[in-house]
């Protein structure tokens, strides 16, 4: 048993005259998208600064030219140049320090963390140095760096806001104290999985899936990598290390209760043995929408709830033996260091290739197994040790495919 600690330091003040400043990361992927359309309807609350995102230079050009934002970032350099012909005007960062050089020079109120993968570290971080709160949707952040990124947040006296919608839950959870802020001493804490489309699937058939059927996720609308991660229930297992950081929570304090519905988000159960829920539709502007205006509760942009959905809520163990990747979360929690950035690496990579075809979809967690067996762990001491672990990790799963 542990008193928890919260997530935030300083409280972000959502409700001030004058509208807060955004940089959102990741702007035209899922969780971007919906940010920008929370935004939208909380109608002058918030002004965007800036926006970075991949490749997609059609949307991110329409979402400028709606928002009127002209500083801008793209991952990719060829995209970048369609957004500058376009957009004469806006100042564009291009390759894979546009993101964090967009940050270096943009003065905001809070960040939007929403990059996929570890791709959006390097800019994270800068925002936590420079004094952003940060809105955290990119749970890679402290999967591969949870020991820097954590004193960075203390240091700097930045909220870290959690827009995943387990981690949001088990965040209002924990406001329930008289101060507004977490004082109760937390037993465990079970995160929810929907369990992804592969749910009743053996493990032959798991093993043997297509992408099509990875792909097909029967809750949730979300990008191709995070779709893939909740059918191996890697994404669960990031989830389950993002936990371990947010809450300074021991492995055997967090578990995990497969739930299809997707209406209680997480549980928390407290000294006392007593348990608070939260619940909402599967809609991810609700998380959203609390991480940008938190501690205060905007009219909601996400569904409301059906009600009549809470007649029949399943709740059943997860099969550690069908989704192995669950077993290697609390691998990574007990060994520390960059065991995290090693599995995150691993997986991308792994991910990626079976998106392109290359490998079963049962070779996506392998890989990231015999990554942790057989790579190096070191002391997360700084940045290039991450960076030099996600490497190595990489370079790991690229030659085992090509073998």
């Amino acid at each position: 048993m542990t008193e928890a600690t919260s997530t935030t330091s300083a409280q972000p003040d959502a409700s001030a005259a004058d509208p807060r400043r955004l940089i959102i990361l990741g702007s035209t992927g899922s969780i971007g998208t919906n940010t920008l359309d929370v935004v939208n309807r909380l109608n002058g609350r918030f002004r965007v600064e800036a926006l970075a995102a991949g490749a997609n230079a059609d949307l991110l050009t329409q979402q400028a030219d709606q928002f009127g934002v002209t500083r801008l970032a793209m991952a990719d350099e060829a995209a970048a140049e369609g957004v500058r012909s376009r957009l004469p005007g806006a100042q564009v960062h291009a390759g894979e320090q546009a993101a964090e050089q967009l940050v270096e020079e943009t003065d905001a109120d809070m960040l939007v963390a929403a990059i996929v993968g570890a791709a959006g570290l390097p800019a994270t971080i800068a925002g936590i140095r420079k004094g952003m709160h940060v809105a955290l949707a990119n749970k890679e952040t402290l999967v591969a760096a949870g020991e820097l990124v954590m004193p960075l947040v203390r240091e700097h006296k930045v909220s870290l806001l959690p827009v995943d919608s387990e981690h949001s839950a088990i965040f209002q959870c924990l406001q329930t104290g008289a101060d507004g802020q977490n004082s109760r001493a937390i037993k465990r804490i079970v995160l929810t999985a929907s369990g992804g489309p592969f749910r009743h699937r053996t493990a032959e058939e798991i093993r043997n899936a297509t992408v099509e059927q990875a792909l097909n996720h029967p809750t949730w609308s979300m990008g191709r990598k995070i779709s893939i991660d909740s059918a191996t229930m890697m994404n669960k297992a990031l989830e389950i290390i993002e936990a371990h950081w947010l809450f300074e929570l021991s492995a055997d304090q967090i578990g995990v209760i497969v739930h299809p519905q997707s209406i209680a988000h997480s549980f928390v159960e407290f000294a006392d043995h007593s348990i608070l829920a939260q619940l909402g539709s599967p809609d991810m502007r609700t998380p959203i929408q609390y991480a940008l205006t938190y501690p205060d509760r905007a009219v909601g942009s996400g569904e409301p709830l059906d009600w009549t959905a809470l007649s029949q809520l399943d709740f059943e163990q997860p099969d550690f033996q069908r989704f192995p990747a669950l077993n290697l979360a609390y691998r990574v929690i007990e060994t520390g260091g960059t065991s995290g950035a090693i599995l995150n690496a691993a997986n991308e990579e792994a991910v990626y290739a079976f998106l392109d075809r290359l490998i079963p979809f049962g070779a996506i967690v392998d890989l990231a197994a015999q990554a942790l067996d057989q790579l190096e762990v070191e002391p997360a001491t700084n940045l290039a040790t991450i960076h030099r672990a996600d490497r190595a990790a990489r370079q790991f799963v690229r030659q085992q495919i090509e073998r």
